[in-house]
Formats: structure tokens, C-alpha cells, sequence
């Protein structure tokens, strides 16, 4: 095989592992509950439309926006040393793995003992009130600014950035990274779209589980994404 084809051959499979390691990252992102809760909302206003809209694109640039500054961080820093991740990164897993597992059991200890009795944030009280810049800002605030968001965004950031592939290579990574990231937010406004009277009574169905199981999913997700985090640091610690 020509070192050329050889070459392009080793790429694509980098490229394909990247992806790969941050799936699951991204689908810890995709079901995160008061996100889900919160377009249900918006989407039950009277401008529920461009308003849900909105709201995913801000999801989606808080993600995107995250994301591109940890590729660049990564790419200054040297993510990547002879196609092998650098210390740092592995260090910086496991830094964020161990803070998923600290949020895994404060939310853990914070659960009702009722799962009816689950209390969602004060400000959805008003979310009905909210202007098209403060729906944006929101989407951006739940997805960049999100406490389990964040860190996940980040370390798939430092995956692609540590993969040794190439500049457009890790956009395309990042860009898949992103809109798996995003489904669960695009899920509703889908059904609100295209399913209509039917969707009132779906998004219900929804916005009630997304709420009462709220912390429960949270900690669980916390847990299981913070031992995959620290697994993957020590890994690259140790070989």
C-alpha cells in the first residue's frame, strides 16, 4: 500500500475513533432532563415555535461554542503527542470524572423520597414570560453553562483535540458530537411540528417524567459518565 493511501487509511480510523469515544459523552448531554423540561415549556406558549426554535439554537451554539475552545485549547497545548493523548488530558479526565462523581452524589442525597414531590427550578414558573433573546440565552445557559453539560462538552472536546487527527477531521467530530448532543432538546420540537394535537398530550407525558425523575437520571448519569471519564484518564495515564 502506498505510505499516501497508508496514511489517509490511519487517519480515517483516528478520525473514527474520535467519534466513537465521545458518543457516549454525547449522549450523556442528550438526556438531560430540565433542558427537556424547559422547551416542553416554551413550546406550549403562544410563540412556542420560533421560541422552541431558538431555544435549540442556542443549545446548539453554547455546544458548539464550548467545544470549538476546548479544540483549540487542545491544539495549543498539544492534546496530542505522537498520536497518543497527552498527560494533561488524561489528568484533566480524571479531574472531571472525579467532579461527575461528586454532582452523582449530591444530587443522589438531594432526591425526594416522593418522586411527585420533585420541585423544578422557580424560574419555569415565568418561562411563558421569557423574550426571544432571553429564550437564546437560555438555550446557551443549558448547554454550555450546565453543570453535567460542561463537563462532558469538555472532555470531548480533549478526546477529538488528543486523537491526532486533522483540523477538519476534528470539526467533523465536534459537529457529530454536537447534534447527538442536541437530540434530546430536537426530539419535542420535532413532535410539536409535525405531530399536532397529538403532540399536547406526548409532551406532557414527557415534561411529567423529565420532572419527577429529574435528580434520579441526573445522579445516575453523573455517576456512570464520571467513572467512564476517570477510567478513560487513568488509561492514558498508564500506557
Amino acid at each position: 500500500m502506498p505510505r499516501s493511501t497508508r496514511s489517509l487509511a490511519c487517519e480515517e480510523t483516528a478520525s473514527g475513533h474520535a467519534v466513537g469515544d465521545v458518543l457516549g459523552l454525547a449522549a450523556g448531554v442528550a438526556i438531560s432532563p430540565l433542558p427537556i423540561v424547559a422547551i416542553i415549556l416554551i413550546l406550549a406558549t403562544p410563540r412556542g415555535r420560533p421560541n422552541g426554535t431558538l431555544f435549540l439554537v442556542g443549545r446548539i451554539l453554547g455546544l458548539a461554542l464550548l467545544g470549538a475552545i476546548m479544540l483549540t485549547v487542545g491544539g495549543s497545548g498539544g492534546a496530542s503527542t505522537n498520536k497518543h493523548p497527552a498527560t494533561w488530558v488524561g489528568i484533566l479526565k480524571i479531574v472531571l470524572g472525579e467532579l461527575l462523581a461528586l454532582f452523582a452524589a449530591r444530587q443522589w442525597r438531594r432526591r425526594p423520597a416522593d418522586p411527585a414531590e420533585a420541585q423544578l427550578p422557580k424560574w419555569m414558573a415565568a418561562i411563558d414570560r421569557f423574550t426571544p433573546p432571553k429564550v437564546l440565552g437560555l438555550g446557551l445557559l443549558l448547554s454550555a453553562a450546565n453543570a453535567k453539560n460542561a463537563p462532558l462538552t469538555i472532555a470531548a472536546g480533549a478526546s477529538i483535540s488528543a486523537a491526532g487527527i486533522s483540523v477538519p477531521q476534528q470539526i467533523g467530530a465536534l459537529a457529530v458530537f454536537v447534534c447527538i448532543a442536541s437530540l434530546g432538546v430536537l426530539a419535542p420540537l420535532t413532535v410539536h411540528l409535525f405531530m399536532g394535537e397529538r403532540a399536547r398530550s406526548i409532551l406532557g407525558t414527557w415534561r411529567n417524567r423529565a420532572a419527577r425523575h429529574n435528580v434520579a437520571v441526573m445522579a445516575a448519569l453523573f455517576f456512570v459518565l464520571g467513572l467512564k471519564l476517570l477510567g478513560d484518564g487513568v488509561s492514558i495515564l498508564v500506557t
